[in-house]
């Protein structure tokens, strides 16, 4: 029963990402996000630690000490921060978030309002994903210019609106053929 709802849980994910991915053009991306998710890897442990309410990697990771099927998942995926994080250009420098391409920065944003939607089921709003990214900011190795990017988007949604958010990225982000994008005050 657990390994259906956990497919379930899975499916709904996926066709939340690829309705969002559609809506500003990244079909491909919307086709092929999370596939490694039906791996043996990702899929038994998410069957294994299903519960419904948030990811099983959570669970695996409080019983094991961490999460292979995380560390499966991030190291596959582009649409995760996780899978840029590199050593810097300098020796000082260390381990560091490298500037991720629009299009994975777009995937990840439908990732977390897609896991937002499944998790919060009810009571999402348009903010959810908003509140979800500030509880790990102050944790997470990402480059500045792909968290400004991210913040800015998250923050457009909570206050305008998925409608705004997607004609935003249609025309703004994906229009244009420069990596470099000025983004406007909120």
């Amino acid at each position: 029963m657990k390994a259906w709802k956990h497919l379930n849980t899975v499916m709904y994910h996926k066709w939340l990402v690829m309705k969002g991915c559609f809506k500003v053009g990244l079909y491909w991306q919307g086709i092929t996000h999370d596939l490694s998710k039906f791996s043996p890897t990702e899929f038994l442990v998410g069957c294994k630690y299903y519960q419904g309410t948030r990811s099983p990697n959570n669970a695996e990771r409080e019983e094991k000490g961490y999460s292979s099927s995380w560390l499966h998942h991030k190291g596959r995926n582009k649409h995760h921060f996780e899978y840029w994080i590199d050593y810097g250009m300098t020796p000082k420098t260390g381990m560091t978030g490298m500037k991720m391409p629009n299009k994975y920065v777009i995937e990840m944003l439908m990732d977390r309002i897609a896991a937002s939607k499944v998790y919060k089921k009810e009571e999402y709003t348009d903010a959810s994903p908003l509140e979800y990214y500030k509880g790990g900011k102050d944790k997470t190795m990402i480059h500045d210019e792909t968290r400004t990017i991210l913040e800015f988007l998250l923050n457009k949604l909570a206050n305008e609106g998925e409608d705004a958010l997607y004609s935003f990225i249609r025309k703004e982000l994906l229009g244009k053929k420069t990596t470099h994008v000025d983004l406007p005050d909120l």
